[in-house]
């Protein structure tokens, strides 16, 4: 999604407790960084926050890491995550958000970050055949995810396209998760307590049927030997 710039975005990100400015410095101990000890949860790609921001505003009980590669998009997903705390008479105790290329994640993120469940909504589909190990879905992004995602947690991703949501479900099974919940039509399948995304509520709009998966990690000894070239 191509946004214009925003100048005033970095100085008041820079100038928010919540968002880390050198997140590769808190790899193995992301948690340290919370008020309060809870399960954490993980948005890649949180865009203008309007997921992010309800979600967390809504789960007090649960910390929350927001991820974008954009400093104008976090600069948004900064004012809907202050709106919505505020809205609801709370601080902004349990989410933090930071920029990285999500190609490399674990770069900020080990196997001592132990995250309950990965968001992945409306990421970009890179179409032609030569982009597709840049989908955040891709067997090299899931090998990345499996490292700091706890056994049995979960990963739950949106999309609007059919072809990534076909291949997205390949990548999952090869890569040693288990699908429990697969549906071409999220808003008539029965799913509760769903999240709508800015792109969700357009697509809707727009009569385009939302593709929405919940993948398990299996454990590794559940895992069959799969071949995946390790570009880290």
């Amino acid at each position: 999604m191509r946004i214009r710039r925003k100048p005033w975005a970095r100085p008041e990100l820079a100038a928010w407790p919540n968002c880390i400015d050198v997140p590769a410095e808190h790899r193995g101990k992301w948690d340290s960084l919370f008020e309060h000890e809870a399960p954490m949860m993980l948005e890649l790609g949180c865009g203008k926050g309007g997921f992010i921001s309800v979600l967390a505003a809504e789960n007090p009980g649960t910390n929350f890491i927001a991820v974008d590669i954009k400093s104008e998009m976090l600069g948004l997903a900064k004012r809907n995550i202050e709106r919505e705390y505020a809205e609801r008479g709370r601080k902004t105790d349990n989410v933090l958000i930071f920029s990285q290329d999500i190609e490399r994640i674990h770069e900020v993120f080990s196997p001592e970050d132990r995250f309950e469940r990965i968001y992945i909504n409306f990421c970009n589909p890179w179409p032609k055949t030569h982009d597709h190990k840049k989908r955040l879905t891709h067997d090299r992004q899931l090998m990345q995810y499996r490292e700091f995602l706890r056994d049995g947690g979960e990963v739950r991703f949106k999309t609007d396209n059919d072809d990534l949501f076909l291949a997205s479900k390949r990548y999952f099974t090869e890569c040693g998760f288990r699908l429990d919940f697969v549906t071409e039509d999220l808003h008539s399948s029965g799913f509760e307590g769903n999240i709508e995304t800015e792109h969700e509520r357009m697509f809707d709009s727009q009569g385009a049927p939302i593709k929405f998966l919940v993948a398990v990690k299996l454990p590794n000894e559940q895992v069959k030997p799969h071949e995946i070239v390790n570009e880290l």
